[in-house]
């Protein structure tokens, strides 16, 4: 019983007078939940079928109710960082469990936590413990881990970004992909890994793309020098996602439009893509373009470093450096350089909304029905429809006299159990 959490806990929970994500739209319709289940139920059948009565209803004064936002690139959150090792599997796992009640209080219920170009001693280290949470995980955690995003060590050394340069490699077979992160982590029912992003020009990558993806894993093109050709190729051999577009890629250019230009393919062929709104990495503009090429494709993902949940100040870094956070800008301390962001995943939706012309309800769908699709979740996460797991928001829809429309997350509901509520 995946959902419940204690016998006192209402069963059956109907939510009413609220305003519900359905495709493109907001439509105004009551949604009931099992909290033994963990599912969303079908209210008719579950009241003339199944002669189900609500335990609990609660009326949402024409609030918004939408599904938890799943984020597929999350570096870390909460000061830890999923990039580096613990003395022990237990401190790992404990830090875990802070970022996954933090996440849940950001509007994030599931996520894909992301481990950064490393040596595979890390990844053999690390990776175990960010598989799927699967139907075990409990309410009460926060958020739940879809499995691991690996992003590097097979990308360009001239777009690593912030990638160290040292760790980097290139791969000439499958084996050498297996060797750097694992084949326990990589193959079988029971991998952690859930997506790769790797540059398709790099080594003899091309080749190694339908292997993976033969193991129900996501290759995403990302930190890339790839023609525009190239690209195409690893679309052609099963990627279907690109990381951060426009960031740690060869840029748009009119005769050679590289990975951009795979947004402007047939429909069949194009791929996914991240955009990081978070008013750092990327122009507004920006993105408004890729939006208006691909709308369906478009993923709202935050790349946020440990710092994300964590209040403004200084923090101790690497190197004996300090960062500065601000809101979610980090910058080295005594310079403008920036460190990173720290942006939440409900910043990045109303950044989206803002910018791009989105109607509330296709900026909500950017980070929960679309990754969902991705993920070959459809019907299970970033859904109302029956069925699907019952991960819920309920969310304010206001006025900020400085921002504009902000969507603000007042309760988070994981598997039909509320987790966290603002007005309590």
């Amino acid at each position: 019983m995946p959902g419940k959490t204690s016998t006192s806990l209402p069963r059956i929970t109907k939510f009413t007078n609220c305003r519900i994500v359905k495709g493109l739209d907001l439509v105004e319709q009551d949604v009931w939940i099992d909290s033994v289940s963990g599912k969303i139920l079908k209210d008719q059948e579950a009241f003339y079928g199944l002669h189900l009565s609500p335990d609990k209803v609660i009326d949402l004064g024409g609030r918004i109710l939408a599904p938890g936002l799943i984020d597929v690139q999350l570096n870390g959150a909460q000061g830890f960082d999923f990039s580096v090792p613990q003395a022990s599997k237990e401190l790992y796992d404990e830090g875990l469990r802070a970022v996954n009640k933090g996440l849940a209080r950001t509007g994030v219920t599931s996520y894909l936590p992301t481990v950064v170009s490393s040596t595979p001693e890390v990844y053999w280290q690390v990776l175990p413990s960010l598989g799927s949470s699967g139907p075990s995980h409990r309410a009460e955690d926060g958020a739940e881990s879809l499995g691991a995003h690996v992003e590097g060590p097979f990308i360009s050394t001239g777009r690593n970004g912030v990638h160290k340069t040292e760790v980097l490699r290139a791969a000439t077979c499958f084996e050498d992909v297996i060797a750097c992160y694992g084949k326990e982590n990589l193959i079988g029912p029971s991998k952690s890994v859930r997506m790769i992003t790797a540059a398709p020009e790099v080594g003899d990558m091309l080749p190694n793309i339908p292997s993976l993806t033969s193991e129900d894993i996501i290759y995403s093109i990302g930190h890339s020098d790839a023609t525009y050709e190239q690209a195409l190729t690893a679309t052609q051999q099963g990627a279907t996602m690109i990381t951060h577009l426009f960031n740690a890629m060869r840029p748009f250019y009119h005769r050679n439009p590289g990975i951009f230009g795979l947004l402007g393919q047939n429909e069949c062929r194009r791929p996914f893509y991240g955009v990081i709104a978070d008013g750092i990495h990327l122009h507004p503009t920006s993105i408004r373009i890729a939006y208006n090429a691909h709308p369906d494709g478009l993923i709202l993902v935050t790349d946020a470093m440990k710092l994300c949940g964590l209040p403004d100040g200084v923090y101790e870094w690497t190197n004996g450096e300090r960062i500065i956070k601000s809101g979610a800008r980090l910058t080295l301390e005594g310079s403008d350089k920036i460190a990173g962001s720290s942006a939440t995943l409900i910043e990045c939706v109303n950044n989206f909304r803002r910018w791009s012309g989105a109607s509330t309800a296709e900026a909500l769908n950017a980070a929960s029905a679309t990754p969902a699709r991705l993920l070959g979740l459809q019907g299970v996460k970033g859904s109302l429809e029956s069925g699907a797991d019952a991960d819920l928001l309920v969310l304010d829809d206001e006025e900020d006299p400085f921002s504009g429309p902000t969507l603000t997350v007042r309760q988070v509901w994981k598997r039909g159990v509320k987790i966290y509520d603002t007005d309590k």
